[in-house]
């Protein structure tokens, strides 16, 4: 695993030799603290984007706040320009409850679009056993507006990630012990299901497994 950390250093110093500018980004969730906590042995002065949807568990928020702390890290919240009094159907209801896909395009692809424009390369936690979709995914991968992702633990799996948290005993979302695996927004998070899959309570009763992050902002 060290040299995993190495390599990961190794990427993100030829990053800047090159001149580019980088972000990452985390939902601050249990598997999202391991790399938080690579990025602040390695570089603290990165910031890192939390998409604030105005839905999210307020465990949640106090984790994003216990881990900032900790680490030292830049945390930057992005919200919605877009207010949640728009937010609605044609009969007046919250979109997420009918629309969960323009929901997560209003809350997340968007203000996560717009961060595009301002960076060069994009690091995130996701990881090839998560979905179908993140299995497709490489190392590298190009993002739209010319910025190229780097998903440094995409060969890790769930084991990898429990096993880090366990040696530098890093703290869980607090949810995580009352039954939660993959945390969203409160109102589409379930405990998962008896299928022992980590998010198989994301989007409960729906077809749904991605936000958009990941398979709308992947260049085609």
């Amino acid at each position: 695993m060290s040299a995993d950390i190495s390599y990961i250093e190794y990427k993100i110093s030829d990053y800047k030799n090159r001149g580019l500018k980088i972000f990452a980004t985390s939902s601050f969730q249990t598997q999202s603290v391991v790399l938080m906590h690579i990025l602040s042995r390695i570089d603290r002065s990165i910031p890192v984007f939390f998409l604030n949807t105005g839905y999210l568990f307020p465990e949640t928020l106090d984790y994003r706040d216990q881990i900032k702390k900790m680490f030292g890290l830049t945390v930057i919240d992005l919200v919605s320009p877009v207010p949640k009094s728009m937010q609605k159907d044609d009969r007046g209801n919250l979109l997420f409850t009918s629309d969960p896909d323009h929901c997560c395009q209003l809350n997340k692809t968007e203000p996560m679009e717009s961060v595009l424009s301002e960076y060069d390369v994009w690091i995130s936690g996701v990881r090839a056993e998560q979905s179908d979709a993140r299995r497709m995914m490489r190392e590298e991968e190009a993002a739209p507006k010319n910025v190229l992702r780097f998903h440094p633990l995409i060969k890790w799996r769930i084991a990898d990630i429990y096993e880090y948290i366990r040696e530098y005993r890093l703290p869980k979302h607090p949810l995580e012990e009352l039954g939660y695996a993959s945390i969203g927004c409160e109102p589409c998070t379930r405990k998962p299901g008896p299928d022992g899959n980590e998010r198989s309570g994301r989007w409960f009763g729906l077809k749904k497994t991605e936000c958009g992050l990941h398979t709308e902002l992947v260049k085609k």
